[in-house]
């Protein structure tokens, strides 16, 4: 189930940040049939609603982002190529000579100028997108100032259980999400699945959304990098060695009573579990915590290998724990 519902949030149509549209209609069909109500704020946030069982419970959030990194059109030249800029963190030497899709469909082919090779670190200003026009006249009946495009969604199983391609940052969150709600048909508590909206250009989805839930416990759902291939930084957290429960990331310090309550409850149940400190990058998991007057925030990590470029490599046991872990936390049946 993991496998298919993760493979059915990779459309053929890219979801950049700012450009959420086409993944947020997909999880609203996913989600209808398993909330009380469904609905998008202005910046594009989804927000499931699960009435809970129990009065006067506290209230919960579940979080993960839907956007994904990818390039906005600035300027088209005259000879039909595209200069494009970054959104979000974009790496060149991985981007480039990929496939790109626009949201219209539209095809082409991010590539660096000549003798500006990967190895040479390319710079953005340096490269550009073919969609196979001979003229800017031409390019500009496919595309227009301001579209925007990603790497073509894949994915690929390379054993039993581990997969590679992108956008799984953060779609695996987003399964998750969905797997936990056709598992918690009857929550305690008040629920809050939330599809965050630009997370990748600055978290900035997460902060209205947690002021419109005002949610007393929240988990964040997202990918973490791991130190188990040649040449990583040390860090103790690896593919196959189960959800790893976030302490803290560049941006937050996770809530140090819901993070003991989260390792002991998956020790009391056997669910595989890693401790995560991440020196760079972060989460929506900052927005929710430091929103209108707080919540105890945790975050749930997935192991992901070489985020942020075409072949994201996780393990989907690690995702089944992540979703264990949440429901034996909330209350729910595993």
């Amino acid at each position: 189930m993991m496998w298919k519902t993760l493979k059915a949030l990779l459309p053929a149509v890219p979801s950049v940040s700012g450009r959420e549209q086409n993944i947020a209609a997909l999880l609203r069909e996913m989600m209808t049939p398993l909330s009380d109500n469904v609905t998008s704020d202005a910046l594009g946030n989804l927000i499931c609603y699960k009435k809970g069982t129990k009065k006067d419970a506290p209230r919960v959030m579940l979080a993960a982002h839907m956007d994904e990194i990818g390039f906005i059109v600035t300027f088209i030249e005259e000879n039909g190529f595209l200069r494009v800029a970054p959104m979000g963190g974009v790496a060149l030497p991985a981007a480039a000579f990929s496939e790109v899709v626009f949201e219209n469909g539209t095809r082409g082919v991010f590539v660096p100028e000549e003798g500006d090779k990967p190895e040479d670190k390319p710079r953005f200003e340096k490269c550009y997108i073919d969609v196979g026009a001979a003229s800017g006249k031409e390019a500009a009946r496919r595309v227009r100032v301001g579209d925007t495009c990603a790497v073509l969604p894949r994915l690929t199983r390379l054993s039993a259980h581990r997969v590679a391609g992108r956008p799984l940052d953060d779609r695996a969150g987003c399964a998750c999400l969905v797997e936990i709600a056709r598992a918690l048909t009857a929550p305690q508590n008040d629920m809050y699945y939330v599809f965050s909206a630009q997370e990748e250009v600055g978290a900035r989805g997460a902060r209205p959304a947690a002021f419109a839930v005002e949610p007393d416990v929240a988990l964040v759902f997202d990918v973490t990098a791991t130190g188990d291939t040649p040449g990583a930084v040390p860090m103790a957290v690896k593919l196959g060695g189960g959800v790893a429960v976030k302490i803290k990331d560049r941006s937050v310090i996770c809530h140090q009573g819901l993070v003991e309550e989260l390792l002991t409850k998956a020790q009391e149940c056997a669910i595989p579990v890693q401790s995560e400190i991440l020196r760079a990058g972060g989460t929506d998991a900052a927005s929710v915590q430091m929103t209108g007057r707080g919540a105890r925030v945790g975050a749930l990590s997935i192991p992901t290998r070489y985020i942020h470029t075409g072949v994201e490599t996780l393990d989907l046991r690690d995702m089944r724990a992540a979703v264990d872990l949440a429901l034996a936390y909330l209350g729910g049946k595993q």
